[in-house]
Parts: C-alpha cells; sequence; structure tokens
C-alpha cells in the first residue's frame, strides 16, 4: 500500500485516505495540516470549540482562533468545519479540574483534555462524518511495530509534549497522525514562511486554553471558596499566611504577594499542605519529602494507571525505565513498578521526590512513552 511521502518524514498514512487536522489556529496544526496537504492526502481542517467561561475577559478568543484556523483552511484550500464538544470539554476538562482543587489534589487539565476530547469525542466525531484518521500538531511520534504502536517523545525536547499523551489506547495510536513530531520547533517555524501561511509569526498559546491569560488561582477563585491561613516551616513555625491552600501543589515555589508575608526569605517551596486546617508547610529545600503522603518521598500509589501497549506484560523491564513527575520535568530513576490490581500500581523513585495526589506520573523506556497513572 502507498504511503506518504515527504521530504522530512515518512508517515504511516495510507495515500488518498480522509485525514480530520484538528485545526487549532496556531502554527503547529496549520504546519501539520500543511504537510499533509503538500503529500497528497484528502485534508479536512476541523476546529474544536471548547468551554469558556462567559465572565473571562478573552471570552471572544475561541472565535479570533477560529478565524485563523479558517484563514489556514482557506488558503491551502482545503474543506472546513467546527466540531462543537463544548459540553464534553466543560464535563471533562474544567469540572474536573475544579472537583481536584476542591479535594486539595493536583488534577492535569491537559491530560484530561487529550484523554476526554483531543482523543476521545473528537476522533469519534471525526470517524463518524467518514475520517480515516485524525492529525494534531502535538509535538510526539507514532511509530508502528509490527502489530503494535509505540508513542515516542517528539524531536524538540523543549516541545514535547508526550508527557501529557499518556492515556493513548493502542486503537486511538492507529488512528493518530502527529505530522510535526520528527521536527524542531525552528524548522516548523520556517516550514510555515515557507508555505506562506497566514499564522506563520503568530506567538505559541500558553498554559491552559481557556483560560487565556488569566491567571489559575484567579480562575479558581470565582468556583472555590477559601480563605487566608499559615505558612509554616519545616519545623512546624509559623512564618506567614496564603491566600488560600488549595490553590497551591507540592514543589511549587511559594511566592508572598501583597496579601500575604513570610519571615523565611526567599526562595521558598511548598512541601506539604493540609487543606482541612487551610497550612502550607514551606522548606528551602525544593526536592525536601513530604512525610503527608509517605515519610521516604520514595514510594507512591497510582490510580487510573494505563499502559500504551495494552498490558503491563508488554512493558519493558529495563535500567533506561524512568518515570517524569512533570510536564518538561526531570526523567527521575525508579527501582520498580508493582502492579497491585488493574489500573492500580506501586513505583519505588531512587531518590526522594515531591509529588501530590492528582498529579500524572509518566513512564519512559529512554524516548518511548510506556503510560502512567495518577498519584492517589
Amino acid at each position: 500500500m502507498a504511503r506518504i511521502w515527504n521530504k522530512h518524514k515518512q508517515t504511516n498514512t495510507p495515500l488518498k485516505r480522509k485525514v480530520f487536522v484538528g485545526l487549532s489556529g496556531g502554527v503547529d496544526s496549520a504546519v501539520s495540516t500543511a504537510l499533509l496537504k503538500r503529500a497528497g492526502v484528502d485534508v479536512v481542517g476541523a476546529f474544536i470549540k471548547t468551554w469558556y467561561p462567559e465572565w473571562l475577559p478573552n471570552n471572544c478568543g475561541w472565535r479570533e482562533e477560529r478565524r485563523d484556523a479558517m484563514r489556514v483552511a482557506a488558503h491551502l484550500n482545503i474543506p472546513f468545519v467546527t466540531i462543537d464538544l463544548e459540553k464534553e470539554y466543560k464535563k471533562s476538562v474544567v469540572d474536573y479540574m475544579i472537583a481536584g482543587y476542591k479535594a486539595g489534589r493536583t488534577p492535569n487539565p491537559d491530560v484530561m483534555c487529550n484523554k476526554e476530547v483531543k482523543l476521545g469525542a473528537f476522533l469519534r466525531k471525526a470517524l463518524a462524518m467518514g475520517a480515516d484518521y485524525i492529525a494534531t500538531g502535538h509535538y510526539a511520534q507514532n511509530q508502528a511495530l509490527d502489530t503494535r504502536y509505540q508513542l515516542l517523545a517528539g524531536k524538540d525536547n523543549t516541545k514535547d509534549q508526550s508527557y501529557f499523551l499518556w492515556t493513548f489506547t493502542q486503537e486511538q495510536l492507529s488512528k493518530v497522525i502527529f505530522p510535526v513530531g520528527h521536527l524542531l520547533k525552528s524548522e516548523v517555524r520556517e516550514l510555515a514562511r515557507q508555505f506562506k501561511l497566514p499564522v506563520a509569526e503568530k506567538r505559541d498559546s500558553q498554559g491552559i486554553c481557556f483560560l487565556g491569560h488569566v491567571d489559575t488561582k484567579d480562575f479558581l477563585a470565582h468556583y472555590i471558596k477559601h480563605k487566608s491561613g499559615d505558612v509554616l516551616n519545616d519545623a512546624g513555625k509559623k512564618v506567614g499566611e496564603h491566600a488560600g491552600a488549595i490553590f497551591y501543589t507540592l514543589g511549587q515555589r511559594y511566592v508572598p504577594t501583597e496579601t500575604t508575608s513570610h519571615t523565611e526569605g526567599n526562595p521558598l517551596y511548598v512541601i506539604a499542605k493540609n487543606t482541612d486546617r487551610n497550612t502550607l508547610t514551606v522548606s528551602k529545600n525544593p526536592k525536601s519529602p513530604s512525610t503527608q503522603f509517605n515519610r521516604s518521598g520514595k514510594l507512591y500509589v497510582l490510580r487510573d494507571v494505563n499502559w500504551i501497549s495494552g498490558s503491563p506484560d508488554l512493558v519493558p523491564r529495563t535500567k533506561h525505565t524512568t518515570a517524569n513527575i512533570r510536564y518538561h520535568g526531570e526523567k527521575h530513576a525508579i527501582t520498580g513498578i508493582g502492579y497491585l490490581e488493574v489500573g492500580r500500581c506501586e513505583i519505588c523513585f531512587v531518590e526522594p521526590v515531591l509529588v501530590a495526589p492528582g498529579q500524572s506520573v509518566v513512564f519512559y523506556d529512554g524516548n518511548v512513552c510506556l503510560g502512567g497513572g495518577v498519584v492517589e
């Protein structure tokens, strides 16, 4: 069967198949679309409409993004559709995020957006509309090995997004293409100029998509009651006040505001929080293990565990297996993974790490993303 070739990379997509590209209005998805179009694929640009709160000052931002996506589609002379996933996004991403913070956890809305919206609802709707595949502008790579697929980190280490994609299943991987995953961001920018795309010089978006430039704390303050409380040092002594413990996560730098203070001197890092007592514990050592959840800082239990291979029996156990606890964070060596039951496992780090309930822990073997789970 014929395959798509371009001067950069071979993909696993058969020619003359229909591909719906998640055209967000940004440069990465625009270049992804252009590469597929140049390769002779039957491409449809699909803008995914998500949820935006009415009170946000940038509530019209999605219309601007949609306009840019339409301009790209017109420039490339491809069909364009808008897929409304507002309800799915509100339930699976926004409500999940708010509930997590209310419970004192550290949820990752980007993981849920990919799992439930882009790889879930969007993929299902695209296939129902006649697509054979979907494509996105993620910096990640999809590799076919015999009858199975692997998720690889993107070539550009500074842009790699595989951390957010650990919920992939084999069925989903068989239907998803990452046209720019093998490129550096600088190469993507240059291709955008060569294609004369109308978004070639557009700045990259930052943070959670529906918030725009609004701080996460300001957003959560609209939905969660909060009050000031004590900041304690690692000896238990009060050293200041905070504006709400729910807004902080373990390992985060504690920065006093105009209405808060502390006497320890900067920089300080959050090593524990007690949402019942509304207290934060801070330390000058960002890697100081918290005794709030375990005594060593090495052993953690994960729930909602997913193995991209489809089974823990197919997960390689090598000295190169590592775990990442934050987006673009360092990969930590582990001594092993203990399988407790379906969807749960135990992980032991070589050195103490600071991980909060709700955070995603993602496993790698070299540059292969094996899967991940959520800290209990």
